[in-house]
């Protein structure tokens, strides 16, 4: 028994059915099963995590079942295919650990130290209508890239410079998210890119995203009534029956973009709002006004 835990600390920890019943034999020889075990998750095994990790070794094939993430010091930790079912990370200390093909399963974030984190090609999904949540956390530089992030919660968390690419955020919600940074008493620096995400039905309404980047995204019937979006980067997006209202688009690039619906008399502010000439005639149909154009 010593000579396997010894051994398990030294290895990358793959907790599929077979080595978990191995590492957590009992003293009659009987094994544990594998989803109680995960209710309570073994010391044995939450030291040979932290070896692992310390090590700078990736965690592989880690499967979580309805438990809390121990207390350990995850900063740059590698996970690799791993699966966390209804896990609840509360205060993790995860700064720039990087998740790679891993499964999340409406799994809770909150309080979590994850800047420099990066997602890649992971799935942060929800059970019930509901997707993975993080509240009053930390994901300033975070980088989630191609990941499916349907119905995802995001509350009170610092976005600084995150960076989300070719991901699936069809219904998420950014409540009260903070996408800045305070260089001084008097200068704040805003920065995020959402590059070629779907976020469909999304809610980013009152955000505030000045000089940010969601180009190539796909933002149909997406929520964005009152956002700050001056100055930004909306090019070839789809806006197709998005919500404006109230919203600041002054200096915004929209060449490119399906702009069908948007009525420019329901925004804050358009001045400098740049378009392409095709876009034109839609936008003025949609505040009422007819163009004829004269034939030369």
């Amino acid at each position: 028994m010593i000579a396997r835990l010894n051994e398990l600390a030294d290895k990358v920890i793959s907790q599929t059915a077979e080595q978990t019943n191995r590492a957590c034999r009992s003293s009659d020889g009987t094994s544990t099963d594998t989803q109680q075990m995960n209710k309570t998750l073994p010391a044995v095994l939450i030291d040979a995590l932290a070896q692992t990790i310390r090590a700078g070794k990736p965690v592989q094939a880690l499967r979580m079942v309805d438990d809390r993430w121990p207390e350990l010091d995850g900063q740059g930790a590698s996970f690799v295919d791993c699966v966390f079912e209804r896990i609840q990370f509360s205060n993790p200390v995860l700064s720039e650990a990087r998740f790679v093909d891993c499964r999340l399963v409406s799994c809770r974030f909150s309080h979590a130290e994850l800047a420099d984190v990066r997602f890649e090609g992971c799935s942060l999904v929800g059970e019930d209508g509901k997707g993975c949540s993080f509240a009053f956390s930390n994901l300033q530089r975070a980088a989630f890239i191609a990941c499916d992030l349907p119905l995802a919660a995001f509350d009170r968390t610092e976005l600084f410079a995150v960076e989300m690419r070719d991901c699936n955020l069809t219904g998420a919600k950014f409540t009260k998210v903070d996408f800045s940074r305070a260089l001084s008493r008097k200068k704040i620096e805003t920065r995020a890119s959402f590059h070629a995400c779907k976020m469909d039905l999304a809610d980013l309404s009152e955000a505030k995203l000045p000089g940010c980047s969601l180009a190539g995204s796909r933002l149909r019937e997406a929520d964005l009534s009152g956002a700050d979006l001056t100055d930004a980067d909306l090019s070839n997006c789809d806006l197709f029956q998005a919500m404006l209202d109230g919203a600041k688009l002054s200096g915004a690039d929209l060449t490119g973009t399906e702009v069908s619906g948007l009525n420019l008399t329901t925004l804050a502010d358009f001045a400098g709002l740049r378009i392409g000439d095709d876009q034109m005639f839609r936008l003025l149909d949609a505040m009422g006004v007819s163009v004829r154009v004269r034939e030369r």
